[in-house]
């Protein structure tokens, strides 16, 4: 008399039917079978689980060269505002540059995406008009830095509301306005930002298509 067969647990049934779905073949196509002739590769025989493991690894190269590109390369933001009217407008998209930072310093004049500080990473768009060891001013609506008064935006939106005594900026800190000055939330209101928090250039805007334009670095003093 032949011993009687146990039944599996759910469990190993549940095993077994992972294995035989993960085994399962895959039929290839003449295309891919002749492609691979060509190559003189070897026609393995695919598997649902293999071509799992394809895609995952895929996937895991497409992310992995995303943020590389967008830690190191380029990125692109979104205007949120209007701090910097007229130079930018709400809405616009901006291709905005980042190796230029890691391998080199901000220009005064430079328009800059920036964080704040205990402002976590929130981005921000404003252009840097102050340098370290700059003497910075707001006076009778004008900006003067190292007492030479500096030429307003070509688009400025608003002229500043504000006065601001004169001081010097420390060997760390970077002076940042939005070119709508009356209305912007910046370093006059925010105070200095290290150079840590100035993050990428703006070099272009790309949407909508009928604005595409070049963003100018703007750094001019008033003719005497």
């Amino acid at each position: 008399m032949s011993e009687e067969q146990k039944p599996q647990s759910p469990e190993a049934e549940q095993l077994t039917g992972f294995k035989a779905f993960w085994n399962k073949p895959l039929k290839m196509s003449d295309k891919e079978i002749e492609k691979l002739k060509k190559k003189g590769k070897e026609i393995k025989q695919k598997t649902v689980g293999s071509e799992i493991i394809s895609w995952i690894l895929t996937i895991a190269t497409a992310v992995v060269l995303a943020l590389v590109i967008r830690t190191f390369l380029f990125e692109i933001y979104g205007v949120d505002g209007r701090s910097m009217t007229n130079t930018l407008q709400n809405h616009e998209k901006l291709f905005c540059t980042k190796l230029d930072y890691l391998t080199g310093e901000p220009e005064r004049g430079d328009v800059v995406i920036c964080h704040y500080p205990g402002r976590g990473n929130q981005a921000f768009v404003k252009r840097l008009v102050g340098m370290p060891g700059d003497t910075v001013e707001m006076k009778d609506r004008h900006l003067y830095v190292n007492g030479v008064q500096i030429a307003d935006p070509v688009n400025m939106g608003t002229a500043p509301n504000y006065s601001m005594d004169k001081f010097t900026l420390d060997e760390d800190e970077y002076f940042v306005l939005g070119d709508n000055r009356g209305n912007s939330n910046d370093s006059h209101s925010i105070g200095p930002i290290p150079r840590s928090m100035i993050i990428a250039h703006v070099r272009t805007v790309i949407w909508p298509f009928n604005s595409i334009r070049e963003v100018a670095n703007e750094n001019n003093p008033v003719a005497e």
